[in-house]
């Protein structure tokens, strides 16, 4: 089943299966706060700047995936702060916050670089449905498919049977991809060694349930090797996989 935000719409996510990153830019404090509830409301992580050079530090920190940005600054002009985004991030897309309605400004924001602009007063709907849009066609989110399962930055796609970690490719046999896939798809729950023999290898070893310890061992050298570690032992109860820290 495709997952879902809060209000039932099918959920965005990075390529990584992380929360989108959005960075609003207004020096309106309440309507940046506003703004940031209603995609927070979408599963997506927010930070907020109340001006340009406060715009720029965050984006060199945050690696936003979509920015709203407000035309009038107090420190600089809208136009100006995009030019110095785009430096940062090329491709990432801006949806502009305008109180002026006059074509020809509309037209320099675009021109510059802007992807899309609201005219206020708007709607917060209206807001997400555009950002939602952008997302899509800079390929910087999408839908997650049925076909794949997501437990932090590790992804595993039922389908092409392909497994990656951060981006990076990870190989496993057919063994270890069941394995996987069965602690993938109870996130955070542990699982006994019963329960893994009886869903990987579909009979009972009787006295060789060390199996399961081997194939885990296998797994992590190959899933934790160097990184945070996801699969975890729980004494006595069995194995877990969660995102790691």
């Amino acid at each position: 089943m495709m997952p879902t935000s809060p209000h039932g719409r099918t959920e965005l996510l990075r390529p990584d299966g992380s929360p989108v990153r959005v960075l609003v830019v207004d020096d309106e404090s309440a309507l940046a706060d506003l703004l940031s509830m209603a995609l927070r409301y979408e599963g997506w992580e927010v930070r907020t700047a109340g001006d340009g050079a406060e715009a720029i530090r965050i984006t060199r920190e945050l690696r936003p995936d979509a920015v709203v940005l407000d035309i009038m600054l107090p420190d600089m002009d809208g136009l100006a702060v995009l030019g110095r985004l785009r430096r940062e991030l090329p491709d990432v897309p801006v949806l502009f916050l305008t109180a002026r309605d006059a074509v020809e400004d509309r037209i320099a924001g675009l021109t510059a670089g802007g992807d899309d602009y609201v005219t206020k007063p708007f709607s917060l709907e209206e807001v997400v449905a555009r950002l939602r849009g952008l997302l899509r066609r800079s390929g910087a989110a999408a839908a997650r498919s049925d076909s794949v399962l997501a437990v932090g930055d590790l992804i595993l796609d039922e389908d092409s049977h392909e497994v990656s970690r951060g981006g990076q490719e990870i190989h496993l046999t057919a063994t270890e991809f069941e394995l996987l896939r069965y602690l993938m798809r109870n996130p955070r729950r542990v699982l006994s060694k019963a329960q893994i023999l009886d869903r990987v290898w579909s009979y009972d070893f009787g006295g060789q349930a060390n199996v399961v310890e081997l194939y885990i061992s296998y797994l992590r050298r190959k899933i934790d090797a160097g990184r945070s570690p996801m699969i975890h032992t729980r004494r006595g109860a069995g194995y877990l996989i969660k995102p790691g820290e």
